[in-house]
């Protein structure tokens, strides 16, 4: 059975999930990436909840920004986030994504704003 890039991710992530989860104190930093767009939210996996979220669609970017400068921004935001909601630790998922790139400019740039990762 041949799979497919998307099979491959899943089932990566499903072995990083395995081990990490989050809680209310330190939560999950979860990290979606898209074709257009990278989206991340910090989850308490005890309670189920997601306590914020941040997306490329609440940056204001401009027009000729490439993407990775586009996942910083998203960095940025979610650890303004965090701190308005008075967290200041999370554990980062990457989602059976490869730590490279956008991802790995979002969880810099989050660290870089007092998020600690």
């Amino acid at each position: 059975m041949k799979l497919n890039k998307r099979d491959k991710r899943k089932r990566i992530h499903k072995r990083i999930r395995k081990k990490v989860s989050g809680n209310s104190s330190t939560p999950r930093l979860s990290v979606f990436r898209s074709n257009k767009g990278i989206y991340c939210q910090l989850i308490d996996d005890i309670n189920g909840a997601t306590i914020c979220s941040a997306s490329i669609k609440e940056v204001n970017v401009a027009s000729g920004s490439n993407k990775v400068d586009q996942a910083k921004e998203v960095g940025k935001l979610i650890a303004k986030k965090a701190a308005e909601n008075k967290i200041s630790q999370a554990t980062f998922d990457r989602a059976g994504y490869l730590y490279h790139g956008r991802i790995k400019a979002l969880a810099d740039a989050a660290r870089e704003n007092g998020l600690i990762i």
